[in-house]
């Protein structure tokens, strides 16, 4: 968050506290498990993220700025993420979901949560080195997305 502009109005508690009224509102406490619980956190914090970056878009008239690369990604949460690469990512991540859902909800984790590649691996009951793969080539198909939309 240090490096939002001030006055910034998504802070990173609010971000919290919103999806957990969400998940409270939508679901209660009937997870199934962790893992269940997380991913259900990862969707909601993405839903807020892409609704506050629409708003945001949507005052700013489309501002036909480029899309931003994924490979800054890696090693920042995503509430740092400018409002145009938050929606692209959204919009490619739908498409992802459906060619391969476990990719996709290891990307909300690490993307939209802000999970460690060891948290996300633990919260999806794999091992470490199979979520890595899957990180990869999850970040090789969006970028691949991003800039060529179908």
């Amino acid at each position: 968050m240090a490096g939002e502009r001030a006055g910034h109005t998504l802070q990173a508690t609010a971000l919290v506290h919103e999806a957990w009224l969400r998940l409270k509102g939508s679901a209660g406490e009937n997870w199934n498990n962790r893992n269940h619980f997380f991913g259900a956190a990862a969707e909601a914090m993405r839903r807020i993220l892409v609704d506050h970056a629409r708003r945001h878009m949507s005052q700013k008239r489309g501002s036909g700025a480029p899309k931003t690369d994924l490979d800054s990604v890696e090693e920042s949460i995503v509430v740092n993420a400018p409002a145009e690469e938050l929606i692209a990512v959204h919009e490619a991540l739908g498409r992802l979901e459906i060619e391969d859902p476990q990719v996709a909800k290891l990307v909300k984790l690490r993307y939209f949560a802000g999970m460690t590649m060891s948290e996300a691996s633990d919260a999806m009951n794999l091992k470490k080195r199979s979520a890595e793969a899957l990180w990869t080539y999850g970040k090789a198909w969006l970028h691949k997305e991003i800039k060529n939309p179908s």
